[in-house]
């Protein structure tokens, strides 16, 4: 198994525009997985509610709206502090949550130092991916 880069945050999850809870939730970047994000958030369920997407999307989500369908992403300013608002849709239901800016940039940035962007496809070992998957 590779190196991981992990952060742990609190995002908000937001129920109507005057009212949203705080969520724990945790980024997760996989060296062996070089082109996901795996973003958890713990929701007072028995399990944890887990959602795998592009990193490149959340890199283009801190600068500029973007993603269509599942999950979007985009910057903005919520009560004086920058957010990172994720939108995603399931056929169990749709969330809106906010993540701190900042936390979630030098998470970024870290992810970018372990695999540059462009450098995915090296990291990868398809040799033993296929041995796993062929088993």
């Amino acid at each position: 198994m590779g190196k991981t880069v992990e952060q742990e945050l609190n995002v908000q999850l937001v129920l109507s525009p005057e009212r949203s809870v705080p969520v724990p939730a945790r980024l997760e970047y996989r060296e062996d997985d070089p082109f996901a994000v795996h973003m958890t958030f713990h929701v007072g369920q028995d399990a944890p509610v887990t959602w795998v997407f592009a990193r490149e999307l959340l890199v283009e989500g801190v600068f500029r709206a973007c993603g269509t369908g599942d999950v979007r992403i985009w910057p903005t300013r919520m009560a004086g502090r920058s957010v990172v608002c994720l939108a995603l849709s399931s056929p169990a239901g749709d969330a809106l949550l906010e993540a701190p800016a900042g936390k979630v940039a030098s998470w970024l940035e870290r992810s970018l130092r372990l695999v540059p962007a462009g450098q995915e496809e090296a990291s990868m070992d398809v040799d033993a991916a296929l041995a796993d998957l062929l088993g």
